[in-house]
């Protein structure tokens, strides 16, 4: 393990070193590229065809990823204080033998999601150009698979080459849309043609990243300081993540089309729509596999990239099939997730008052019951809660954790009382 830990680039079993953490402008370009998610497109979409775009629209996302971007915030500046990864953190708050409950829930479900966006990849493509399906799957899978192999540095490479190009694309797709729409004015005013509750609009906006988001130390850990960590996070959650939404639904609103490629095809945008896809997929799709292989790694400690590797085979051999019949069980895993990010939370920021001991001499519980028990109870009261259920999963976990390390600390004194 240790000659692993040594060869380790990206530190999957350690603490991010001062020498190896980067400035603003490389976090950012991570973080942008990390929210830059085609999901976020066609969620806009199913947006701008069920809300009017001013003013409904414009709160709702703008409301949605403010609160998507202080919980990943809050996440980024425990990991940019620490330079843990979101499964190293869970050590604390559930134990070492319970982190690999969060770290399994997390791997498994981004390999999922890795797989369905390999598919999302190749089939519009295929449908667009007739390049031959299986090739566009293979060549894909590989390509992403390829940068998180290589890591965090390679990570930065390709946001730095993708950020720019996608908002490039994506302006242009928009302004095509408003000039069909007959200007702005109209697009503005024009009436959805299935209509949204603003409450629906609210949980579409914060369900669509905050599964992902849990993810966020895994990045911000390279943060060269909190303020970095923090400033980037949230720059990338309220303004990259809302630019999605924008994209998705002014295409949607002028075109009937949720899915910005099929609007850019549709636009005659067809070598744009391919470049856009593409790299919008593979900037969330690399994040989604090295997340994975960090969580694996915690569990087998195997090094981080012979896990990316074998995750990024399945992914891809099962990307049809994850396709056509996992989502919905991927969503419902992903409701799974916001509790660990909260317990994480109320752990560092509320029980322990920012005093985690130093990971490398810290002993660790194998499991914390308590932590497993708020996050199995707010993973049920999700399910039958009314209101915006990620936020109900985030804030049902906090509660529940916090009252089981009360009535735990009111037991000891008693129980003390008593022997005095």
């Amino acid at each position: 393990m240790k000659n692993n830990v040594a060869q380790d680039h990206d530190f999957a079993l350690q603490p991010v070193p001062a020498q190896e953490r980067r400035g603003f402008w490389s976090m950012l370009a991570v973080m942008l590229g990390f929210t830059f998610f085609s999901a976020s497109m066609w969620a806009g979409g199913t947006l701008g065809t069920g809300l009017n775009l001013w003013p409904n629209f414009i709160i709702a996302i703008l409301l949605g990823n403010l609160l998507l971007g202080i919980y990943t915030a809050l996440l980024g500046s425990v990991a940019s204080e620490t330079g843990l990864s979101t499964h190293l953190l869970a050590r604390y708050a559930f134990g070492e033998k319970g982190s690999y409950l969060a770290s399994f829930l997390l791997s498994a479900t981004q390999i999922g999601w890795f797989g369905v966006g390999v598919a999302m990849f190749a089939l519009p493509i295929h449908k667009a150009t007739g390049i031959n399906q299986i090739l566009l799957l293979a060549c894909g899978g590989l390509l992403m698979t390829l940068t998180a192999y290589f890591g965090f540095r390679a990570l930065t490479i390709l946001s730095i080459i993708a950020v720019p190009s996608i908002t490039i694309l994506g302006s242009i797709s928009v302004f095509k849309a408003i000039n069909l729409s007959g200007g702005l004015q109209p697009l503005l005013t024009m009436e959805p043609t299935t209509a949204l509750g603003f409450g629906t609009a609210l949980t579409i906006t914060v369900g669509s990243f905050i599964s992902g988001g849990t993810l966020t130390p895994d990045f911000v850990r390279f943060a060269k300081n909190k303020r970095i960590g923090v400033s980037t996070t949230i720059i990338a959650f309220l303004i990259g993540n809302s630019l999605m939404f924008i994209f998705g639904a002014v295409g949607a609103a002028a075109t009937g089309k949720a899915d910005i490629s099929e609007v850019m095809l549709l636009q005659g945008l067809v070598i744009p729509a391919i470049i856009l896809l593409g790299l919008n997929i593979w900037t969330t799709n690399d994040n989604a596999l090295y997340a994975s292989g960090l969580g694996f790694s915690n569990i087998t400690k195997i090094a981080k990239n012979k896990l990316v590797l074998v995750n990024g085979v399945l992914g891809t051999l099962a990307s049809l099939w994850l396709y056509n019949n996992f989502v919905n069980w991927l969503t419902f895993l992903g409701s799974t997730l916001p509790p660990i990010g909260a317990i994480i939370l109320t752990d560092y920021f509320i029980i322990k008052k920012k005093q985690y001991a130093d990971y490398k001499t810290a002993k660790f519980d194998q499991f914390n019951l308590k932590a497993l028990a708020a996050w199995s109870f707010s993973v049920l009261l999700t399910k039958v809660l009314p209101g915006i259920p990620p936020l109900n999963a985030v804030l049902s976990a906090m509660i529940i954790y916090l009252a089981l390390e009360y009535f735990e600390n009111l037991v000891g004194k008693k129980n003390l009382s008593a022997k005095n």
